[in-house]
């Protein structure tokens, strides 16, 4: 029996900058895009916040873009602060290539494995379903969800009892299966 768990998002990730201020490493996302506009050309940030101290500080979306080349549904969702555009910007790989930014994932996701199902089966399929990309260990996911520690998990890795299409040491963030023999 296929059973099916899914990694959602619980809330946005912190973003690892120094604050000038304080030198806190932490800022969260404050959820408003600032733009400005220079004649024919578009300049677009994400406003964080330090997580200490509160200090402001931008992250640069658009820089020197032509009006004419950006969507206008975009820029309306720039207006109205949509939060899913948020989180768009922080996924971006050149977003935060281009700031100089991380993430930090803790706390930020949640494994739902709805119905556990029989987990004391022979044999056991699960295919983990990602509602967004967040980038996490399998051997991890595994363990939360199979309500093993992380040192149970690798031993079955090794022995051959957990098998997987993917690898499952590093991290993924796109969907895959396992199957677990007992």
């Amino acid at each position: 029996m296929l059973q099916t768990w899914v990694v959602a998002p619980t809330c946005l990730p912190h973003v690892l900058r120094r604050c000038p201020t304080c030198a806190s490493p932490r800022s969260r996302a404050s959820g408003k895009f600032r733009v400005n506009a220079h004649h024919k050309l578009l300049d677009a940030w994400l406003l964080v916040l330090c997580a200490s101290c509160g200090r402001t500080a931008g992250l640069t979306v658009l820089e020197r873009a032509n009006v004419r080349s950006i969507p206008a549904a975009l820029l309306d969702r720039m207006h109205a602060n949509d939060l899913s555009l948020v989180a768009e910007v922080l996924q971006d790989p050149v977003v935060r290539r281009r700031n100089r930014i991380g993430l930090d994932r803790a706390g930020a996701w949640r494994l739902d494995t709805g119905d556990p199902g029989p987990l004391d089966s022979e044999v056991v399929d699960v295919a983990v379903r990602f509602a967004a990309r967040i980038p996490v260990r399998p051997v991890r996911l595994i363990a939360d969800g199979c309500g093993l520690p992380r040192a149970e998990v690798e031993r079955l890795v090794e022995e051959g009892s957990l098998v997987s299409a993917v690898r499952l040491t590093g991290r993924v963030s796109d969907d895959f299966t396992f199957t677990l023999k007992r």
